[in-house]
């Protein structure tokens, strides 16, 4: 069986090869299969991330196209971890409404905006690979969906709401279990293994199979893909690092934690057992333990400790006293020297 040819990655596909209207047609076949759709791109848009990017040697990057129906699609693609993605995203798609609404313009002159992200790491918790976000209004005591008017359908040429906010996709690739049940899936096998099978169908694949090969890449290309890979290869193997070290450094702080309360609750239990044996007042007991509370609060023997003073005071319960270990009998009275008064 003849092995496939291995392809460039979509992330530096976008960033070098499909710009060129020549290749917007594998673009197209990946938004479609997506969407559900029939896209025709007229026109990359910039931005200034899109400029930046080549200077970067950053994993994350975003193209934005407009299509027939004048929307505007943005595709971003990232692998490190990112705890505050919603908002990104959420910012990106704001961004993208505002700098194409003309000063002066009516808001029925809003684009509409689908942010489809490419995802290599875990954000959130949920368990498919694809999730699509959208904006719905639902009443609160009927629980139903509230629509255009008739008046705003011949407007915006649209049914719900939902059809003018921004649409979000997230595409966790890491979660697929590189099984191609549909054409959607054969392109999203592809993201995870930069490879695509024989017997692929989905729109846009085949040519992606051909124009995408690393072997038809110029020389000073490959050289130029080679860095890109060492790069990611790199960056991801220091937030490894990170979160290893991370994990050591937080044990190690552990356990000198735990030997430090350990060390608090032998003192602590030494002034208690001074004043189990009479050596000292109940007041100079209760100041000794408070002074190392207020040093180490967070230490999780205080209770038994404090539990333990007050039962063993002269106005505790005897019973009670004796069935804490620290003091096993009533607190005893020393007698006072003579000549003392």
């Amino acid at each position: 069986m003849t092995k496939p040819r291995r392809l460039v990655s979509f992330d530096w596909a976008i960033k070098r090869l499909l710009r060129s209207k020549v290749n917007f047609d594998i673009l197209e076949g990946f938004l479609s299969e997506l969407l559900k759709d029939d896209i025709k791109i007229l026109s990359i848009l910039e931005s200034e991330s899109n400029r930046d990017f080549a200077r970067q040697k950053t994993n994350r990057l975003d193209l934005k196209v407009t299509n027939g129906k004048n929307e505007i699609i943005i595709i971003e693609i990232q692998y490190e971890h990112e705890y505050d993605y919603f908002q990104r995203i959420l910012f990106s798609a704001s961004m993208a409404v505002t700098e194409h609404l003309a000063e002066g313009s009516a808001y029925s002159e809003v684009v509409k905006v689908i942010s489809i992200n490419i995802l290599y790491f875990d954000l959130g918790h949920g368990e498919d690979y694809i999730y699509r976000g959208q904006t719905v209004f639902t009443g609160l005591h009927r629980h139903d969906e509230l629509m255009l008017s008739n008046e705003q359908r011949l407007l915006y040429r649209q049914a719900s709401p939902r059809e003018l906010f921004p649409e979000y996709y997230l595409i966790k690739v890491n979660n697929f279990d590189n099984v191609a049940r549909n054409t959607l899936d054969e392109w999203v096998y592809f993201l995870k293994n930069e490879e695509i099978k024989p017997g692929f169908k989905a729109r846009g694949l085949q040519q992606a199979k051909t124009r995408l090969d690393i072997m038809k890449l110029s020389e000073a290309e490959r050289s130029e893909y080679k860095r890109y890979s060492n790069d990611l290869h790199y960056q991801a193997s220091m937030v490894e690092s990170s979160y290893g070290l991370g994990k050591l450094e937080g044990r190690e702080e552990g356990r000198k934690e735990g030997r430090e309360e350990g060390k608090v609750e032998g003192k602590a239990r030494l002034i208690l057992q001074m004043f189990c044996e009479g050596d000292i007042s109940l007041e100079k007991a209760e100041a000794k333990l408070a002074a190392l509370q207020s040093d180490y609060p967070d230490a999780t023997f205080w209770p038994e400790i404090f539990a333990g003073l007050r039962k063993t005071s002269p106005g505790g319960v005897k019973e009670e006293a004796a069935s804490f270990k620290t003091c096993s009998k009533p607190r005893a009275t020393r007698p006072r020297r003579p000549g003392k008064p």
